[in-house]
């Protein structure tokens, strides 16, 4: 079974591909998802994140997110090490979920897909990729934060260009361009293909 992974920085629409190819009958691991999932139900990584950063960090045993976040947003080096604590975990979890899979082929999405190691095994990688002005938009409407919180967020993440270059195809995501097509396309290759060499 071919595992694909879909990543794009934040607001550039990696979602909304991988519903499309969700609706195509293809099974999606959203690791962001998995992630905040397992930071409130692992019980050894609520101690590992409580051990470094505190015990403010939960709230009658749920992640305090905003608390987090204003403790890694601004310090490189603690995000670094939350992302170090967390993306072990999530990735085993991932390799958990792609063993119940049965399917022609898998996506695992993830914003963090090469700084977490998480693009190791996988045979090929989707970019997707949308203008800043855009993403801005997308993630002050989604999340409600600011220009310069996205901007300060955007900054922590591998440089667009350089995550794309990585990538062995990209979905324009512009509000311009048909998402749809290619994403069909791609779906008719990946289920023919056999794992690369």
């Amino acid at each position: 079974m071919l595992q694909i992974g879909l990543t794009g920085g934040i607001g550039s629409g990696k979602s909304t591909v991988a519903k499309v190819f969700e609706t195509l009958g293809i099974p999606v691991y959203y690791a962001d998802d998995a992630a905040k999932k397992l930071m409130n139900t692992d019980e050894k990584l609520k101690q590992e994140i409580i051990k470094t950063f505190g015990s403010e960090s939960y709230q009658k045993g749920i992640l305090n997110r905003p608390y987090i976040a204003s403790v890694v947003f601004a310090d490189k080096e603690k995000l670094e090490l939350l992302n170090s604590i967390v993306h072990p975990a999530t990735i085993a979890d991932s390799q958990d979920w792609v063993a119940a899979q049965k399917a022609p082929y898998i996506i695992r999405e993830a914003a963090l897909l090469f700084e977490s190691g998480a693009n190791t095994g996988l045979d090929y990688v989707i970019g997707v990729s949308a203008p800043l002005p855009l993403r801005l938009q997308r993630v002050m409407q989604r999340d409600g934060l600011s220009a310069e919180e996205i901007i300060q967020r955007i900054n922590r993440q591998m440089d667009e260009e350089e995550k794309l270059k990585k990538c062995d195809f990209v979905i324009c995501n512009d509000e311009q361009s048909l998402i749809i097509p290619p994403i069909v396309e791609l779906d008719k290759k990946f289920r023919t293909s056999k794992k690369p060499a």
